[in-house]
């Protein structure tokens, strides 16, 4: 079983390595599979040089950064010193930053973070932990700063540093226009930083508009530097500070100067490097079909001409030409090339039947299949594949939607006091009513960071359920095939969710059990601010890892949709299914009846756009690209990759 983060290209650095690819980069780097894999490699690091500096009694002093980056390294940093008895008591730490102003008690303060992932786990010495203090009176600010650094120098200087990098190109609150030699200071965060914190903190308005940073020059000091990322958010920031020039613009790109650097990457975040973007442009290639689509489309793009019109010229110039050699000529590239898609195009996305399938994507066999649509959410069913979900049904397969979460923590409380209060005024003041004016209570005197309780938790749950059927009954499916899995990791009334555990699994696998599909379509989208799409992808590999000595599991195919954040690249896609304007139409309708995330999306990412807005232009964009390839013109196409589980 593949993990979620390996649908990208299987390309190694190891592999890459043996070509002069890297002479575009500037920063040594390192590609993992996956963010677990990698994850690991970086503790065991950290772990040894703790060793290390023990073995010499000496203090180990670590830089440590916080955000979603480098949470599976304590993760294993705690597994080593519950398993393997890696001690702390050598360790000093300084954290990079914190928001500003910020108490210690606030869940969304980096001292609750670190010693939530860390510090709480292990047996540090408390005197030894060091995070910027946010409740530091502005008029003392100044002196604090250069205290923090005085306290570095004085434990030594950093041994090994730790960060993250946000899509500014900020590492630590470094935010652009840094300059190289920048100490510890008080920072305004920029806008893109806030917007991406913004889902954390329930909206951007409640984000903290500055932050206490060590800076530039105190980061370069550390004889070791790691940068992690991860996903396909940061691959545009990753080629800018790995590729591009130094420049305070981009705070991360000091980084190239450094002696002792390393950036740690996912396949996803690495993409956009030209090594994997374009590999032609920098050394020859092994030209499997996968590589070859994607250089076609490329080249098309580049000289904006249709796949027929490419010449020989085309390929010479732009590092081709021993796909040519290979292939005898562009005749030959652009016919296969341009078979290779039309051939993903269909309007039967459950197969055709009584029709050769030879060239088709699905099976035209059996006629009526038994579809299961994974949602995590329980609205990204009608925003990621609303057309398709229509065909499939009007086309008379079994089709069945089934909600892994119950996507409570995205109503707002303003949303959940409005049907609490029509609910007690409907039933009156009766003991039914009771439970109602609990809830109207708790909201109206919830606390900063407070917890929902249970009821309103029900409350918020049953909104988006309602909201489901409402939106599944007017694409046409009948209430029994809508299921609600409500999968225990995402119930904990917080942004941050518990990982994937057996009990999730096991409730996935039941459902694909009694259903016996012959399609199972599940979101690929693995580019949401909070990680339920990639923890509900596995869970669904994980079960049908369990699954696959069943019989009926020889014919079930496994089709990823991507959603809200992102699209299939061209080259990927292996279905596309084209949605007439009357289907774009009743798609946008079907979303709408999700009225609890339209106007005030609370997960939205970096997109300010409704989800709707993003779904109908998105399915447009991927409509006018086969256009310009030279491919038949639709209104809107929805795309799909099959994925052998």
């Amino acid at each position: 079983m593949k993990s979620a983060l390996e649908i990208k290209p299987d390309i190694s650095y190891k592999s890459a390595g043996k070509f002069e690819e890297t002479r575009f980069e500037k920063i040594h780097n390192e590609i993992f599979k996956n963010s677990t894999e990698a994850s690991i490699i970086v503790a065991q690091e950290i772990a040894q040089l703790i060793r290390s500096k023990q073995e010499k009694n000496k203090s180990c002093v670590l830089g440590l950064a916080t955000g979603s980056s480098p949470i599976k390294v304590y993760e294993e940093l705690v597994r080593m010193h519950r398993e393997e008895g890696l001690s702390f008591s050598n360790v000093i730490t300084f954290n990079l930053d914190e928001y500003y102003p910020m108490t210690k008690e606030n869940n969304q303060s980096y001292h609750h973070f670190m010693h939530q992932h860390l510090f709480n786990h292990i047996d540090i010495n408390p005197e030894n932990v060091n995070i910027p203090d946010g409740t530091v009176h502005i008029d003392e600010l100044n002196q604090y700063c250069i205290d923090y650094e005085m306290n570095i120098k004085s434990a030594g200087g950093l041994d090994f540093q730790l960060l993250g990098i946000g899509r500014t190109g900020h590492v630590g609150f470094n935010e652009p226009g840094s300059h190289i030699n920048s100490g510890t200071r008080i920072i305004t965060l920029d806008h893109i930083t806030r917007v991406d914190a913004s889902s954390d903190f329930n909206g951007i308005d409640n984000v903290p508009k500055r932050a206490i940073t060590m800076g530039v020059s105190t980061i370069l000091r550390s004889k070791r530097i790691v940068l992690m990322a991860w996903g396909q958010n940061k691959a545009d920031i990753i080629k800018r500070t790995i590729q591009g020039d130094i420049s305070s613009e981009v705070p991360a790109t000091f980084l190239q100067n450094h002696p002792n650097a390393t950036f740690v990457l996912d396949q996803s975040a690495a993409s956009e490097l030209t090594r994997f973007k374009t590999p032609w442009l920098v050394g020859e290639c092994i030209w499997n079909q996968e590589l070859k689509s994607k250089a076609i489309v490329w080249l098309c793009q580049k000289t904006k001409q249709s796949i027929l019109k490419l010449t020989d010229r085309d390929y010479n110039n732009n590092g081709m030409s021993d796909l040519l050699a290979q292939e005898g000529s562009a005749y030959d590239l652009n016919i296969n090339m341009f078979n290779v898609l039309q051939h993903t195009i269909t309007g039967w996305p459950g197969g055709k039947p009584n029709t050769d399938d030879s060239f088709r994507p699905e099976r035209a066999n059996p006629a009526k299949k038994r579809v299961i649509l994974f949602s995590p959410h329980p609205d990204d069913d009608v925003i990621s594949m609303g057309g398709t979900f229509s065909k499939l049904i009007k086309q008379g397969h079994d089709v069945h939607v089934v909600y892994q979460t119950s996507g409570n923590i995205a109503v707002t409380d303003d949303e959940a006091l409005k049907f609490a209060e029509v609910a007690k005024d409907f039933v009156g003041e009766t003991s039914t009513a009771l439970n109602f004016k609990s809830i109207i209570e708790f909201l109206n005197n919830k606390s900063e960071n407070q917890i929902d309780s249970l009821e309103v938790r029900k409350l918020k749950g049953l909104i988006r359920r309602r909201e489901s059927y409402a939106a599944t009954r007017y694409i046409g499916l009948k209430d029994e095939n809508t299921h609600f899995l409500d999968l225990p990791f995402y119930e904990t009334g917080q942004v941050k969710k518990n990982p994937l555990g057996a009990e999730d699994i096991a409730i996935v696998k039941d459902i694909i059990a009694k259903i016996k599909p012959h399609q199972v379509f599940a979101a690929g989208d693995l580019a949401d601010p909070h990680g339920t799409h990639e923890v509900c992808l596995n869970a669904i590999f994980a079960a049908m890892k369990q699954l696959k000595p069943e019989k009926y599991m020889d014919d079930c195919w496994l089709w990823l949709y991507r959603g809200a954040w992102q699209e299939w690249d061209i080259n990927e896609i292996d279905m596309a299914v084209p949605l007439s304007p009357s289907e774009v139409l009743l798609k946008r309708h079907a979303i709408l009846y999700h009225q609890s995330q339209k106007d005030r999306v609370m997960f939205q990412g970096n997109d300010s756009r409704e989800f709707w807005v993003r779904a109908e232009d998105r399915n447009k964009n991927t409509a006018i690209l086969y256009d310009e390839l030279g491919l038949a013109e639709y209104e809107a196409i929805e795309a799909f990759k099959r994925f052998d589980y």
